[in-house]
């Protein structure tokens, strides 16, 4: 599951016995190097779906991490990609990411801002907000207020887009490998302080449609054709597209 380049044992435990925040910033010099980073299968299937509906002006990464995401955006974006995170380590990272890259003609400019995704610190200023992988971090009761936040930061007809992989089925490995770690987490929190919120299995399609809506954004459901589908004819990776009406 590891590259050699990624984290040990011991430097995994010490993430997973902080906070959120204190933890990505530990896991922040090799979180590249994990398989929490969203493939890059997904970042590329992401970009070309949005290439078909953009261009776009202003694009924000929400919870960028090490800025795979905000990469994305430059490839749809004409003038500016922001991406936000409460994680300095994280942000230190994308930061050096895209220096390493600058100077490319007709690219965005990019900038980073170090803050909570359920506060952020902007008015409408985007056309589009995407997110890889974050939602795990968030408890069902704080969805209202985080997707009313994306709300409040998107220009009228501005997307809010993001990735929902199909949940594995009760039979397979995959999902008993889920239940089991959601399980060790569950018993972390109830014992361990402070909290470290990680649930796979809590960012259910269906709750996750009706919170959109809530929020005020039209919801339309986008099979990435990359993946193929299952057996029963439903797409493998879905791309959620929630609209602010005009």
């Amino acid at each position: 599951m590891f590259s050699p380049q990624g984290p040990s044992l011991r430097e995994l435990a010490v993430q997973a016995l902080s906070s959120v925040e204190r933890g990505y910033d530990l896991l922040a010099p090799k979180f590249d190097h994990t398989p929490f980073r969203t493939p890059d299968s997904v970042l590329t299937a992401v970009a070309s779906a949005l290439a078909r509906t953009g261009p776009y002006d202003d694009g924000l990464d929400l919870c960028c991490g090490t800025g795979a995401g905000a990469e994305v955006l430059a490839d749809v974006c004409r003038r500016s990609v922001t991406g936000v995170d409460f994680s300095a380590g994280m942000l230190e990272v994308a930061r050096r990411r895209v220096k390493a890259g600058e100077g490319r003609a007709g690219k965005p400019r990019v900038d980073w801002v170090r803050a909570d995704a359920r506060a952020l610190p902007f008015g409408p200023a985007f056309d589009l907000v995407v997110s890889f992988g974050a939602f795990g971090h968030f408890l069902r009761r704080e969805l209202p207020g985080l997707f009313a936040q994306v709300h409040s930061v998107l220009r009228p007809g501005g997307s809010f887009a993001f990735p929902v992989v199909a949940p594995p089925r009760p039979a397979s490995l995959g999902y008993w490998m889920l239940l089991g770690f959601d399980a060790v987490m569950r018993v972390r929190n109830a014992v361990w302080r402070p909290q470290f919120v990680m649930y796979y299995r809590a960012f259910r399609l269906g709750e996750v449609r009706s919170e959109l809506a809530r929020a005020g954004l039209e919801v339309e459901l986008r099979a990435l054709p990359e993946f193929g589908r299952r057996r029963d004819g439903s797409p493998r990776v879905r791309m959620i597209v929630a609209r602010r009406p005009d």
